[in-house]
């Protein structure tokens, strides 16, 4: 369990989570944001993947996530990021209108069609 470093959770607490075979891992120090910044990953994660997809076992649950994790920091554009992807800069901009006429998309699904990958074709 992962939780901050707030008061109200006593030492019993913890120590009635150990007794279940909890491991429980603090927050750092004086980072609020990390607690959103990870709920809304995870509830982006629910959301986009796994309220969609029957996991059979752990190995595939494994494999689907780091699909998902790549497919999240290489491919998916962020709003709050000018619409540009984690791992890379933002592409410059087609200000040639014959360009914008002749955009060849293909579209790649990846995890069985869940998520769909767009690219330039060649």
């Amino acid at each position: 369990m992962i939780r901050d470093r707030d008061g109200k959770f006593p030492t019993l607490f913890d120590a009635a989570l150990k007794d279940a075979g909890i491991d429980v891992v603090l927050s750092g120090i004086q980072m609020p944001r990390m607690n959103s910044i990870m709920e809304r990953w995870i509830q982006t994660c629910r959301r986009d993947l796994l309220d969609r997809t029957l996991i059979w076992n752990q190995r595939h649950l494994l494999h689907t996530l780091r699909e998902f994790e790549q497919f999240y920091n290489t491919h998916r554009p962020h709003q709050s990021m000018a619409n540009a992807r984690p791992l890379h800069p933002l592409p410059p901009p087609i200000d040639d209108p014959d360009a914008l006429a002749r955009l060849d998309i293909r579209r790649h699904d990846r995890l069985g069609g869940i998520l769909h990958a767009y690219q330039h074709a060649a």
